[in-house]
């Protein structure tokens, strides 16, 4: 469910057992409740867009270990997970006891044994959209499965800021400025990440595309942007450090609070 920015990488979770390699690693990694970027940033946020009620119906697709169903459920609501790796899901249920997890392809719900359109009244993605190609037929089942006026909150990293493997940190000397430097932006990418020590066998995929292939899809598939939130990481460095070292602790806190981590859309279905 998670990638780039959280060190959570992920494959494409509807090609068929290509996140299994990686189960066992990204749940020791994960665990129950998720990161600390997705407790202290990720979940919040989506949490507060989302705005669940009680008994509403809300699908996270690409659920992972089902880190949001926890909170979906104290808010009243009833939450469905779905993921395309029966490893997690596994994990999912011994997790979390309340929701219900399934097995199955976000680009072919309508295939889903008991998934009805028009049945849910918000779809998620939690740090997972950019794990899933290609956009469209996920975007398209979307809408089919939401009713009315549904919406869905898309939570993922910072397309115009963390381009996998075509983005970084740079320090500017003269100016004593940490900056980000980007390579690629507007070209869309399938970019294998990088393996992590204990993670075993498989390489995770990224798919990387401009803010315009988001905000167009959606549009093309009825679901209208209504608000984003851009959303900045936490201070890393202590500044009470001498010399140097300090300049660049500030340096780079203030990168963090003005260059955004990740950036999180909620749309909603047209009413025809």
């Amino acid at each position: 469910m998670h990638n780039a920015a959280s060190n959570g990488h992920r494959n494409a979770r509807h090609r068929a057992g290509g996140w299994e390699p990686l189960a066992d690693w990204y749940d020791g990694w994960m665990g129950k409740n998720g990161s600390l970027h997705h407790q202290r940033l990720a979940i919040p946020a989506v949490m507060e867009l989302l705005s669940a009620q009680p008994g509403e119906k809300i699908l996270d697709i690409g659920a992972g270990q089902g880190v949001l169903a926890p909170h979906v459920i104290q808010a009243g609501a009833d939450y469905t997970g779905l993921d395309a790796s029966p490893s997690l899901l596994r994990q999912a249920r011994k997790h979390h006891r309340q929701g219900r997890f399934l097995l199955g392809d976000a680009r072919n719900l309508q295939r889903l044994a008991g998934m009805q359109a028009n049945m849910f009244d918000a779809a998620v993605f939690l740090l997972s959209i950019q794990d899933m190609d290609p956009l469209p037929a996920v975007m398209e089942a979307v809408a089919w499965v939401l009713r009315g006026g549904g919406r869905v909150v898309i939570l993922m990293l910072h397309p115009c800021f963390r381009v996998p493997r075509q983005s970084g940190w740079g320090w500017q000397e003269e100016r004593k400025v940490r900056f980000r430097r980007i390579d690629r932006y507007l070209t869309p990418l399938s970019v294998p990440l990088k393996e992590y020590p204990g993670q075993g066998s498989g390489v995770s995929i990224s798919f990387h595309r401009p803010l315009q292939h988001y905000i167009n899809t959606l549009a093309d598939c009825g679901l209208l942007i209504e608000q984003m939130k851009e959303i900045t990481t936490y201070k890393t460095s202590r500044e009470n450090t001498q010399g140097l070292q300090r300049v660049q602790a500030r340096a780079e806190n203030l990168a963090n609070q003005e260059i955004p981590l990740f950036l999180a859309l909620r749309a909603r279905k047209a009413c025809l």
